[in-house]
C-alpha cells in the first residue's frame, strides 16, 4: 500500500504533490514500483495534528482519486474517519476505507460501508490525532489493542459489514511509545489469529528515528527492517511511502518465511 497525502502538513511528505495531476502521477508511479493499493488521504493524522472538515478531505482527496481511477485500475483507498469523505470518495471511484478509529468517530461509518459493501480497515488508536500521544498507557499493550480490534470487528459484524471484507491495523505511532510500538510488531503473529488480515503501517515513523537518531528522511532502512519483522510475522499489507525498496522486502521476507526445511 502506498501512501499518497494530499495534504500539506503531514509529517513525511506534507505539501509534496501540491497539484491535482502531480498527485496522480505520484501515485501512478507507486504503481509502477509495485503498490497493490494506494491509501489517498486529505488529513494529517501525525501527532498533534488539528481536524480537517469533511468538505475541506473531500476538495483535496476526490479530484486525485477520479484522476487515478481514470488513469488506472489499481486498487485505492481512502485514508478518513468521516463517512461523508468515504461516502465522496467511494463515488468518485474509491475501493476500500481506511478508518484510523475503527469506525468510532463516525457513527454513520459502519452503515456506509455495510451498504456499500467495501472493504474496511480498522486500526486501532487512543484518540484523535491532536492528543493520542499524551502519555498513552496499557495495562498490556498487545492485550489490550487485540481485544480493542477484537470488539471493533464485532461491531462492525453487527452492523451488516461481512467479516471477510474486514482488515485490522495495530495503529503503530497511534497513542503508542517506543516500547508499544516494538512489543505490537513483535506480536504481529497474534493479530493474524484473529483470521482477518492485518496491515502495518512503520513507513519513516518517529520510533524508528528514536531508536535509530535518523530524521525522518533517513529511515528507509530501519523502515525496511521493521516491514520484514511485519511481513515475516504475518502481515498481509504494509503501508509505504518508498513501495520500491517495500516491495523487494516484502519478496525476499515472503519468500524465506515460507521456505520452510530444504
Amino acid at each position: 500500500m502506498g501512501v499518497l497525502n494530499a495534504t500539506p502538513d503531514s509529517f513525511s511528505d506534507g505539501g509534496r504533490d501540491g497539484s491535482v495531476s502531480a498527485a496522480v502521477e505520484r501515485a501512478l508511479g507507486m504503481v509502477a514500483d509495485g503498490a497493490d493499493i494506494v491509501d489517498v488521504g486529505g488529513e494529517s493524522t501525525r501527532p498533534g495534528a488539528a481536524s480537517v472538515t469533511a468538505e475541506e478531505q473531500i476538495r483535496r482527496v476526490v479530484p486525485v482519486i477520479a484522476g487515478l481511477r481514470a488513469a488506472s485500475p489499481v486498487a485505492i483507498s481512502v485514508d478518513t474517519t468521516s463517512a461523508q469523505v468515504a461516502a465522496a470518495a467511494l463515488d468518485a471511484g474509491a475501493d476500500i476505507v481506511n478508518d484510523i478509529s475503527a469506525f468510532r468517530f463516525d457513527a454513520a461509518m459502519l452503515p456506509l460501508i455495510a451498504e456499500r459493501g467495501v472493504p474496511a480497515i480498522a486500526m486501532h488508536t487512543l484518540g484523535r490525532p491532536a492528543v493520542m500521544q499524551q502519555a498513552p498507557s496499557y495495562i498490556d499493550v498487545v492485550d489490550d489493542v487485540l481485544a480493542h480490534l477484537a470488539s471493533r470487528v464485532e461491531a462492525a459484524v453487527s452492523a451488516g459489514v461481512d467479516r471477510h471484507q474486514l482488515i485490522i491495523d495495530p495503529g503503530i505511532g497511534f497513542g503508542k511509545t517506543v516500547a508499544h510500538n516494538l512489543a505490537l510488531l513483535h506480536a504481529t503473529r497474534q493479530f493474524c489469529g484473529l483470521g482477518l488480515a492485518v496491515l502495518v503501517g512503520v513507513s519513516r515513523k518517529r520510533f524508528l528515528g528514536e531508536l535509530t537518531g535518523r530524521d525522518v528522511t533517513e529511515r528507509l532502512a530501519a523502515t525496511c527492517a521493521a516491514n520484514a519483522v511485519a511481513i515475516a510475522g504475518g502481515a498481509s499489507i504494509i503501508r509505504v511511502h518508498d513501495v520500491a525498496e517495500a516491495r523487494d522486502v516484502s519478496r525476499i521476507a515472503a519468500a524465506i518465511a515460507g521456505a520452510g526445511s530444504p
